[in-house]
């Protein structure tokens, strides 16, 4: 007992410094656990307004190292706090962040420091935040194209876990993260009319346990997106996103997981350009910013300039990034443990041709996409639409475990492509719950091939049989089931 007695009594001596005197102390408080700083003693409080307590979690994350959030409560802020290397954030039970409006509408909570000069920032965590967008929507304003009310661009080695956010209205994403290295988000609840996790182009990365009711996308894996909605190209690789449920929202449009791929061409003289084209020019890439109308413009000068953006031929050209690499692809990504319940299309690979965007440049070199492997997709509700629509080259996919009801792989073509490469179909070990004829794939892309095969199948659905729809293209099939079945 008396050995106890003594450690308690060291506990409360070494929580905060300023216990004995009762005032503050802006200096690193220390516990059995470590050293961390609290960020009350910034002045971040409950009681603060939004703009004190912006000013007072800069000064926190200026600090560095692990700051604690552990006073429950509604925390107003109204402008960005910038976080740096080796700092982590924790908020406690109950501590609910909130935008605020006070100087008006603004875009981030928090964005790392070296997103503004496209630096590497190193070893950042997020725990137990939870924002509250309060319809204080900005899709953009410190960085063409990055949207993420939680936003980091250029990081390595990012943990985000116990993630909530709730009042998506239809402009900003929940998470937006592009250009980075070694990715974990773990735990995340995300409401709302918008994204709730974007990624850009990266390297090695995991989602794991998310709930998601967003009406737009739950999970973009767009390394090849819109011009204002991602600030760079690249590839998005190495993946897994894991034990995820999708919710059905009141207004739904989007996918569980989009993947959308691009392709861009060189500069040359008198080629014809719309908005959200790209093209290599001069070691950069530069991309078209112009009205929603469709319009195409024919480009005369070369852009060569080293920054922002300049009006060329009645082209507004925005220097998108310093690179010369042509396609922006997602491959080596596995999904799995996921259930889904909204009624749309869940997983969508696609290019787009709209006065929104323009993914492939007619004549690039094709942007292939894959290997992508799903397993143990469990369709909940009576969906019937295609589990993955295609309209992007895609190399191969793999389904396995799963339980399909009315379900298919569709394959579609879309603007601007020649001619896709052949895709190879696995299913194993997949339960088929339709009843009646059942169509396993359909083909919507002139002479397109696809190479079908099936094992390890159980059917349970009354009177079942399988078919395929080739339509202008060829579908080799090897089947275990019913309709389809080969020797």
């Amino acid at each position: 007992m008396k050995y106890l007695l003594l450690i308690a009594v060291n506990l409360l001596l070494t929580v905060t410094p300023g216990f004995v005197t009762g005032q503050p102390d802006k200096s690193t408080a220390k516990t059995a656990y470590g050293a961390f700083t609290n960020a009350a003693d910034f002045g971040f409080l409950p009681t603060g307004t939004g703009v004190n307590n912006t000013k007072a979690l800069q000064a926190a994350f200026d600090k560095g190292g692990t700051i604690v959030v552990s006073r429950p409560g509604t925390y107003k802020v109204a402008g960005t706090a910038f976080i740096g290397d080796n700092t982590s954030l924790i908020c406690g039970n109950g501590v609910v962040i909130e935008k605020s409006d006070e100087q008006g509408r603004f875009t981030h909570i928090i964005l790392n420091k070296g997103a503004l000069t496209r630096t590497y920032n190193h070893n950042i965590t997020l725990t137990g935040l939870d924002v509250r967008v309060n319809n204080v929507d900005l899709p953009m304003s410190l960085i063409y194209g990055l949207r993420g009310h939680v936003a980091f661009f250029y990081v390595k080695d990012l943990k985000i876990e116990r993630f909530r956010c709730s009042g998506l209205v239809n402009g900003q994403f929940a998470l937006h993260i592009c250009t980075f290295e070694d990715l974990l988000i773990n735990d995340v609840i995300i409401k709302g009319k918008k994204d709730g996790i974007h990624l850009g182009p990266g390297k090695r990365f995991r989602i794991s346990n998310g709930v998601f009711q967003t009406g737009d996308d739950a999970i973009a894996l767009v390394p090849g997106d819109w011009v204002s909605a991602n600030p760079e190209f690249g590839n998005l690789e190495d993946g897994v996103i894991e034990n995820c449920s999708d919710i059905p929202d009141d207004y739904l449009e989007g996918a569980f997981s989009k993947i959308v791929a691009s392709a861009w061409v060189d500069w040359k003289p008198g080629i014809e350009v719309k908005h959200g084209d790209a093209v290599v020019s001069n070691g950069r890439i530069y991309r078209v910013v112009a009205q929603l109308d469709n319009r195409v413009y024919k480009s005369r000068t070369q852009p060569t300039f080293e920054k922002g953006t300049a009006v060329l031929d009645s082209i507004n050209w925005l220097m998108f990034q310093t690179d010369t690499i042509h396609t922006a692809v997602v491959k080596n990504v596995v999904f799995r443990d996921i259930f889904l319940k909204s009624v749309r299309v869940p997983f969508q690979l696609m290019s787009y041709s709209n006065k929104w965007a323009h993914s492939y440049y007619k004549g690039a070199r094709l942007p292939i996409q894959g290997p992508l492997s799903f397993e143990n997709i469990t369709m909940i509700s009576d969906n019937k639409k295609a589990l993955v629509s295609i309209s992007t080259p895609c190399n191969s996919l793999t389904i396995r475990n799963s339980v399909l009801q009315n379900n298919w792989i569709e394959f579609q073509h879309a603007a601007d492509y020649d001619l896709y490469p052949k895709t190879y179909v696995s299913f194993t070990n997949c339960q088929f719950n339709s009843t009646g004829e059942y169509t396993l794939i359909r083909n919507r892309s002139k002479g397109k091939e696809v190479y079908v095969k099936t094992v390890g199948s159980l059917e349970t659905g009354q009177n079942f049989s399988a078919k395929v729809e080739e339509g202008q293209g060829t579908i080799r099939v090897e089947s275990d089931l019913t309709g389809l079945r080969t020797k």
